[in-house]
């Protein structure tokens, strides 16, 4: 028999579902066979798996110990350092950890040998013993809001289930502000607010904005208003008030303002140009502030208070031989 104590990472999640994170190389339909049979039981009671967990909850495995182990996914791997640094960290809580990312990571994996965030994160934690090898059977740290590999700025990520949940939940249902700053190609000379809709071609990974609704086309809305401009460029301040995939890039260049360095949907002379001088090989676009409104919960510590992630040094230095 092994008796697991659900702790706070575990909690607020269905009983089925813890099972299937630690007994994870087991069938569906042997982790419902054993809950009718009471060979896995809840708080000493027979359950259905749909029961919600909360911290020191008892789940008790009537299972011998090579079962359990054989349903249980084994990595010997020894972790190793990984290349380069830790993004800068911003905040950090029980909960929360606000990340500044560099230009050129990856917020999550695209190929199982990629490096991202969520992976830094994970490192991070583990190094710090916030986490061990053994919690992350049934809980992963991660992000919750996605950057594209060539923007940088401010990440979000859940440190507990708890804050994962609730920052997921946030960004979700667009309750946190969002704004990024970007050098655009023109002159912008008053706040303009865009409204229109995101098609995407999943075969290019390109996406069109267009004005008028379609079949699979996202509604889309932007803010910007104009912070500098010499009247061949302008540093603009976005609020990107949905977030949908390239949408500041795309919506932007559809404006008539594409970002510098931007080679997908921008001018690629004027980028060349960018990149013979100051070898610049990312878009100029940084999410630079993040708004909470007032909170509880797992979220608390974040209540009402905004955060400033600072624009990476070429950025800066761009901006300012241009327009400052």
């Amino acid at each position: 028999m092994r008796e697991l104590i659900i702790s706070k990472n575990e909690a607020n999640q269905r009983l089925d579902k813890y099972l299937a994170k630690y007994l994870n190389q087991a069938p569906t339909s042997f982790i419902y066979k054993m809950l009718r049979k009471k060979n896995i039981v809840l708080n000493g009671k027979k359950a259905a798996g749909k029961e919600k967990l909360q911290a020191g909850d008892s789940v008790k495995l009537f299972l011998a110990e090579d079962t359990i182990e054989k349903f249980i996914e084994q990595k010997h791997t020894v972790r190793k350092r990984l290349p380069g640094h830790m993004p800068e960290v911003i905040y950090e809580d029980a909960d929360v950890l606000l990340l500044n990312k560099p230009a050129g990571m990856l917020s999550q994996k695209a190929n199982p040998s990629d490096v991202s965030v969520v992976d830094y994160i994970t490192e991070y934690l583990l190094r710090s013993g916030q986490v061990t090898e053994t919690d992350l059977h049934t809980f992963h740290p991660g992000i919750c809001n996605r950057l594209d590999r060539n923007t940088s700025g401010l990440i979000a990520a859940g440190k507990s289930l708890a804050g994962l949940q609730e920052l997921s939940l946030g960004f979700h249902d667009r309750t946190f502000r969002k704004y990024y700053h970007c050098l655009v190609k023109g002159k912008v000379d008053k706040q303009i607010h865009l409204n229109g809709y995101l098609k995407k071609d999943h075969r290019t990974n390109r996406v069109t904005v267009i004005q008028e609704s379609e079949t699979d086309a996202q509604p889309i809305e932007t803010e910007y208003r104009p912070l500098e401009s010499n009247g061949k460029y302008t540093l603009l301040e976005v609020h990107l008030i949905t977030g949908k995939t390239h949408q500041i890039r795309a919506h932007l260049a559809s404006a008539g303002h594409p970002l510098i360095g931007d080679y997908k949907y921008g001018d690629r002379s004027l980028n060349d140009r960018f990149r013979e001088k100051y070898g610049l090989k990312s878009q100029l676009l940084h999410a630079y502030r993040l708004e909470f409104p007032e909170l509880d919960g797992a979220l608390k510590e974040v209540s009402g208070r905004a955060f400033i992630a600072e624009e990476p040094i070429l950025f800066q230095k761009i901006a300012k031989d241009c327009i400052r």
